[in-house]
């Protein structure tokens, strides 16, 4: 990994956990919004898949330490298996397989959202979480749909803004 990079890693997860305060001091919650995914898949498209997989377990780890946000449970677990899943598979498809931005962030946001389901499976086979993963799942996308769109809209333009004007994040 650049020093560059390790650099960047740290600005993303440094907004990955001052988003969301920012959020909840205007009563927009995270669930609904979902500020903290914003830098770890921008971290993913820019940096790519270790950097953004890497972004994704610390930021929500940090930010439970820090804020108290994400619980430590459930909602910690979940959000360590989704958000690293984002910033891996975002970066995997945009730096490695070289797939525009869009379908690189909609891979990125799917996989991630497999992946809590997956770990919501696991919380509650074997640690007695009242949830089944396709309920959780459900449930998570009609509550982040703001956040979702959000997403959808800003990230690719600022990605591509940042490509243009020939910011190297990865070689």
């Amino acid at each position: 990994m650049k020093s560059r990079n390790i650099v960047l890693s740290g600005l993303f997860i440094a907004l990955g956990v001052l988003l969301p305060i920012v959020f909840h001091q205007f009563n927009m919650g995270g669930p609904v919004f979902l500020p903290m995914h914003i830098p770890v898949l921008m971290a993913g498209l820019l940096l790519g898949p270790i950097e953004g997989l890497l972004v994704g377990v610390i930021t929500p780890i940090i930010s439970s330490l820090l804020t108290g946000m994400p619980p430590l449970f459930p909602m910690l677990p979940i959000m360590i298996a989704e958000l690293g899943t984002y910033g891996l598979t975002s970066g995997y498809f945009s730096k490695k397989l070289k797939v525009n931005t869009y379908i690189s962030l909609i891979a990125g946001m799917i996989d991630g959202r497999i992946a809590a389901g997956i770990m919501v499976f696991i919380l509650a086979n074997f640690f007695g979480f009242n949830s089944g993963p396709l309920l959780y799942l459900k449930g998570a996308i009609m509550t982040g749909l703001p956040g979702i769109i959000i997403q959808l809209l800003f990230i690719p333009p600022i990605v591509r803004l940042l490509k243009r004007d020939k910011v190297t994040f990865y070689s």
